[in-house]
């Protein structure tokens, strides 16, 4: 029956704009950007996140121009195979579910951390698995359901990064927090704002570029919004601006109260709550529970990673079956439109994954390392997608006009973005390619020989080859939707 194969279109403007929003916004932000600040000073990290964020608004608008004239929830994998080679969408897709299979695995387990400081006495493992049943229910019962959880999530990490800003304002004039004012003098402070130069930038590209994995959700929750035309475009416009002005603020804050030197930035990690840069500047201020508080935000914050990671995945797998890349039963749906046989799957690949990890600590080491540079992978073929897909629009005769949303500055936004992408995929570990120390090198880039066997086995099996652009299917197939 075609209907117990459709998704529901259930998704409104504000779920979308929050989702995009809040996918971005997590740890990175609230504990990483403490050790990028002491790896690259103050003004080494504010241009690796100007320039990473510069480059997924650029991605974000190549997705959008697809999205918005073919609004499908497996994007990546559909773009992929339809405008370019169907060996790409094969080898995008798998590793994307793959990705955030293994991704739910490592937030639930990251829930226990972060519970512990409240309940260290409870079993880490009955508390993730606890919260993995929570995320599977909330995605079992809708879409929405999954979306509107995931408004609220988002919802309390803006809250938070807005206070935080005001907080920070108000410390750097003096007018909390001290006698004082704080001003800029943490900028110049030793060899700030740049610190150990251009090689040091560049590393903190990759903590920026993991910082803002998520971002391209957007993408696949196109598939069920209820008026993607519309809510892509303003979802878009109005997340990049926020990011961007979240991230680099609270950055250029942080930077002014706690000097580079500070060895707390350094050790940032969800294993210490107090060495978050944001608990930090809370306590300055003597705000009370400083650490519980932005403990609770950062369980949100992983439960929000948790909650979309079993959603994208879902919904890939089931895109997937539709293109004939997985077996056609992760295809079907109930009548709520959810996916049931491909989220049982994600969440018993998630379940396997987090029980590894208690069983056998170095595949579970091994299998997280599979998926590290997935997402990079994924605006890397996001950004080729586009390009074909607007140089085959041209080439059959379309006129730019009869597209609902323009791309900015094409093709200079997908340029930047595969560049921008390959940087922080060569950079995951530049340390060991330069002393070529090959173990570690096999552990950090162990994504691109998955990739790369996806690639050739589908396309040694099929014999694909690179789609001629006259013959690109342009049809807009977003009947799989309801």
């Amino acid at each position: 029956m075609i209907a117990s194969t459709q998704v529901k279109r259930v998704l409104k403007t504000r779920h979308l704009s929050m989702i995009a929003l809040g996918g971005s916004i997590g740890t990175g932000l609230f504990v990483a950007s403490g050790s990028a600040i002491a790896t690259a000073g103050p003004g080494g990290a504010i241009v690796a996140y100007i320039a990473i964020g510069l480059m997924v608004f650029f991605l974000m608008t190549s997705l959008g121009e697809m999205a918005t004239y073919s609004p499908v929830s497996g994007s990546f994998s559909e773009y992929a195979s339809r405008f370019v080679d169907p060996a790409l969408g094969f080898a995008l897709g798998w590793n994307y579910w793959l990705n955030w299979a293994i991704t739910l695995a490592v937030d639930v387990l990251t829930t226990a951390i972060v519970m512990h400081f409240w309940l260290p006495n409870l079993p880490g493992w009955g508390i993730s698995v606890g919260f993995l049943a929570l995320i599977f229910v909330i995605n079992f019962v809708s879409a929405k359901s999954f979306a509107e959880t995931e408004y609220w999530l988002s919802l309390v990490k803006v809250v938070t990064v807005i206070v935080f800003l005001g907080v920070g304002v108000l410390t750097i004039v003096g007018i909390m927090g001290s006698d004082s004012s704080v001003g800029l003098k943490n900028y110049t402070t030793g060899a700030a704002p740049f610190v150990g130069g251009l090689p040091a930038t560049l590393s903190v590209f990759v903590v920026a570029g993991f910082s803002f994995q998520g971002t391209e959700l957007i993408g696949i929750t196109a598939g069920e919004s209820e008026t993607p035309e519309t809510s892509i475009p303003k979802a878009i416009k109005q997340v990049f601006w926020r990011i961007l002005l979240f991230y680099i603020l609270s950055i250029a804050i942080i930077a002014a109260i706690i000097p580079y030197t500070s060895p707390n930035l350094l050790g940032s990690s969800v294993n210490d709550v107090a060495t978050s840069p944001f608990t930090l500047v809370f306590s300055r201020i003597g705000m009370a529970g400083a650490a519980s508080i932005m403990n609770a935000v950062i369980l949100t914050s992983v439960l929000s990673s948790a909650n979309s990671g079993m959603y994208a995945s879902t919904r890939m797998l089931w895109a997937m079956a539709g293109s004939g890349f997985a077996p056609r039963l992760f295809q079907k749906t109930n009548r709520r439109g959810v996916p049931i046989a491909a989220l049982l799957l994600t969440t018993l690949v998630g379940g396997m994954t987090f029980l590894t990890s208690i069983m056998s600590p170095s595949v579970y080491q091994l299998l997280v390392a599979a998926s590290g540079l997935t997402g990079f992978l994924a605006w890397l073929g996001i950004a080729i997608s586009h390009l074909r897909f607007r140089r085959a629009f041209i080439k059959q005769g379309h006129s730019l006009d009869k597209l609902t949303y323009h791309a900015k500055w094409f093709p200079v936004g997908p340029i930047l973005a595969m560049v921008m992408s390959l940087i922080v995929i060569v950079g995951q570990d530049i340390g060991s390619l330069s002393n070529f120390a090959w173990r570690r090198l096999l552990i950090s880039y162990m994504s691109i020989p998955l990739f790369i066997g996806l690639f050739v086995y589908y396309k040694v099996k099929n014999k694909t080859k690179l789609i001629p652009l006259d013959q690109i299917d342009l049809t807009d197939h977003r009947d799989r939707c309801s």
